[in-house]
């Protein structure tokens, strides 16, 4: 593995432009331990780009949104896995790597997406609308992705929906990321009231007042599971992964990212010349994953994420419906 070579000075140097050396001598230790923990148990960490900056940029060795996450995963050459980001992006690296161990370092590292619905509830909207396809959001657990006909992400939402060629889908459970998707396909959308607790914070008055504080003018980035008066404010609104193709492509001097706080870090160690508005909202959750944790769930095998055969292998098959259209 490319870890044998690397040492923690070689780390600091992907984040010094913003994690001060006062603050990495403090993680040094970690960091240290992870990096030959991750060689004696041949593992590798994935991590979410709201992952922070000693994590995304540190000791990570596959990065990205959910749906590169997915992907990736179904490369990995490792025994073990851990995810660096919450439960249902562990459950969703499971279903694609059955055989291998995958770890998540905190069991309550989840989503109020996924708690917002249950296997339950599509089996509910199935009867209401029968024949009509359902396109789970992967931000759902392995139960609700098994009632599922395909999953999709928020980077390829857009292009799963129009793969089916339908005038009408159910599209569970974010409804800002439905209305939004809707507006893009023309296709009718039947949804589900659940949200982010990140992204449903931000209001379009918000993006306003960025605007009238820098009135030298800002690009404003939305992530589209804000609602779309939001979306409607901003200059280009997409995936993680297509925030950061947006910011390498076109350098805007100025930006703001309306997502996950970690993300705009991420960004700035990449391109440090440019200057970052924050008017960002944190996950709890996904700031539960800390080098520290990593480095236990490593040392003792735990918290190791495990899904009934008959659950996983419905699940996969709407995971691997949704590869398949990227494929094409």
């Amino acid at each position: 593995m490319s870890t044998t070579l690397i040492t923690v000075d070689d780390l600091y140097r992907r984040v010094d432009h913003v994690v001060p050396a006062v603050e990495w001598a403090t993680m040094t230790d970690d960091v240290n331990a992870i990096l030959e923990l991750k060689r004696q148990r041949n593992a590798v960490i994935l991590a979410h780009n709201y992952m922070t900056p000693e994590i995304f940029h540190g000791v990570s060795d596959i990065v990205g949104d959910s749906l590169a996450l997915a992907r990736e995963a179904t490369a990995v050459e490792a025994d073990v896995i851990v995810l660096a980001g919450v439960h249902f992006m562990a459950e969703t690296t499971k279903l694609l790597n059955p055989a291998k161990t995958v770890l998540i370092p905190d069991l309550r590292a989840g989503c109020s997406l996924a708690e917002s619905i249950t296997a339950a509830d599509v089996r509910d909207l199935r009867q209401l609308h029968p024949g009509v396809p359902v396109v789970t959001y992967v931000n759902t657990s392995a139960a609700v992705k098994a009632e599922s006909d395909i999953c999709c992400t928020s980077g390829n939402a857009v292009q799963v929906i129009e793969s089916l060629g339908v005038p009408e889908v159910i599209m569970i459970p974010d409804q800002y990321l439905a209305a939004n998707i809707a507006r893009q396909t023309g296709v009718k959308v039947i949804t589900h009231p659940g949200a982010c607790e990140v992204h449903e914070r931000f209001a379009a008055a918000d993006i306003r007042q960025v605007r009238a504080d820098h009135p030298d003018g800002v690009v404003v980035l939305a992530h589209p599971e804000c609602p779309p008066e939001v979306v409607d404010e901003a200059d280009f609104s997409g995936s993680t992964a297509q925030m950061l193709t947006f910011v390498g492509t076109h350098r805007p001097k100025r930006l703001a990212l309306i997502t996950e706080c970690s993300m705009s870090d991420n960004i700035a160690q990449e391109f440090p010349e440019l200057d970052f508005v924050r008017p960002c909202n944190l996950c709890p959750h996904m700031k539960r994953n800390t080098l520290a944790k990593i480095r236990r769930a490593l040392e003792t095998m735990t918290h190791e994420v495990t899904i009934d055969a008959d659950v996983a292998d419905r699940a996969r098959a709407a995971v691997e419906a949704m590869l398949a259209v990227g494929a094409r």
